[in-house]
């Protein structure tokens, strides 16, 4: 019954927008970005029509899909230079990084709340040439309006779950018209592509995985060498940890200690959390020291704290070049584990959990090619660490492993471009 399933789709989002808009306003107290702009997410807009015309609108839902819209941009703007972006978002810290990514021309703005009213208020107001969803941001009436309207949206960079997969079958009868409304979709793998077309999706390409083509910044990286080269220990980063992780490191790393001979660096992977984290290990007795306390010198002069807590926006090019070995954040929770791509580009290995469905080709090309090793528990992957940055011959073989497996991906963003292009002509 497709047409009650999406009659009931509609009520739900409809009532929906009370909520929304009290949790905007309470997400805002610890990110302002809520407030901006609020309007927009129910189709209000403030730029002039005339200034939205002939724009390619890029849909980058959160941090880590603005990053892979900026390689994809990069590519997109030399095969067009003339090219105009309309770009969105959901989250502040993706609508903040969005945000670089502008030049003259370009337009920015929140995504429509998935009502009809909104959704259409979009599309007549903007009228995009074309639509590019990154990675999984498949929204009913998003999609199917479009189609209506003729604008032409494909999913690109596309990645879907097994867990993904089968929530989207449980609503068969409103997801399979949105997947198969979808002019094109340009899948990350083959196992993607399968799962993408057992939800009518039109799978037209396997392009590989964007993220292998961004280059980490190369100030960031010699930074981080020279301090490592600097400390007399090596470093173990917990990177991108989500919550409930932290607890899961202390409980863990509070029993090794004592073994020494390491610093350890957590980089939270919301930036709002990071004074609860400073909270949860001074609690247990840690001295803790900042990075925003480092200054030009770097850790060096804080070397007598146990821990290091990145507190700083935009700089895991440099925690990763700073660390001898990575544990993945994300994949000691079910929560499916965060990108460690950006670890391998820097050459610093991996060690994660059993949750990394979010990656799950890479985290298996990874762990194939010595980039990335697999473990149960946190605490395995504390005493792995530990143990790994404590033996230099094996962390050097694991690091030439990393960049090699980085290296050996790229290519995603021409293809891509390519067949935005193709679609646009």
């Amino acid at each position: 019954m497709p047409g009650f399933s999406h009659a009931l789709y509609n009520l739900l989002v409809w009532a929906a927008q009370p909520l929304l808009r009290r949790k905007l306003a309470r997400r805002a107290v610890a990110e302002p970005g809520y407030a901006v702009a609020v309007p927009e997410r129910f189709g209000q807009y403030t730029q002039p029509a005339e200034a939205t015309s002939e724009l390619v609108w890029v849909h980058a839902v959160s941090l880590g899909e603005s990053r892979a819209a900026a390689i994809l941009l990069n590519a997109l703007r030399e095969a067009l230079p003339d090219v105009r972006v309309l770009l969105t978002h959901g989250t502040a810290t993706g609508r903040a990084e969005g945000a670089k990514l502008l030049r003259s021309g370009d337009v920015q703005v929140w995504q429509p709340w998935d009502t009809p009213a909104a959704v259409q208020a979009f599309l007549q107001h903007f009228k995009p040439r074309i639509g590019l969803l990154m990675e999984t941001e498949v929204w009913p009436n998003l999609v199917q309006q479009s189609a209506r309207a003729g604008v032409p949206l494909a999913l690109v960079n596309a990645r879907l779950s097994d867990k993904s997969m089968r929530s989207a079958l449980r609503w068969a009868s409103l997801m399979r018209p949105t997947y198969a409304a979808l002019q094109a979709v340009w899948a990350q793998t083959e196992a993607d592509a399968q799962r993408l077309r057992t939800l009518g999706a039109n799978v037209r390409a396997v392009t590989g995985n964007l993220k292998f083509d961004a280059q980490p910044d190369p100030g960031q990286v010699a930074q981080g060498r020279a301090w490592r080269a600097a400390l007399q220990r090596p470093v173990c980063l917990l990177a991108s940890s989500r919550e409930g992780e932290e607890a899961l490191w202390l409980h863990s790393v509070q029993q090794h200690l004592h073994l020494g001979g390491v610093h350890w660096l957590i980089v939270p992977r919301h930036p709002q959390r990071v004074d609860d984290v400073e909270v949860l290990l001074r609690h247990a007795g840690l001295t803790v020291s900042r990075r925003s306390t480092w200054g030009e010198t770097g850790p060096i002069a804080h070397a007598d704290a146990p821990i290091w807590l990145g507190d700083s926006l935009g700089e895991m090019a440099l925690y990763y070049s700073l660390a001898d070995v990575a544990l993945l954040g994300g994949s000691f929770e079910p929560l499916g584990g965060q990108n460690l791509i950006e670890a391998a580009a820097c050459a610093c290995p991996v060690v994660m959990g059993p949750h990394t469905f979010n990656f799950l080709e890479a985290a298996q090309q990874a762990e194939q090619a010595g980039a990335a090793h697999r473990v149960q528990d946190m605490e395995m992957a504390v005493q792995e660490a530990q143990s790994l940055a404590q033996d230099p011959a094996a962390r050097q073989r694991r690091a030439a492993a990393a960049l090699a497996f980085s290296q050996a991906h790229k290519g995603a963003a021409r293809r891509v471009a390519g067949l935005v292009k193709e679609m646009l002509g």
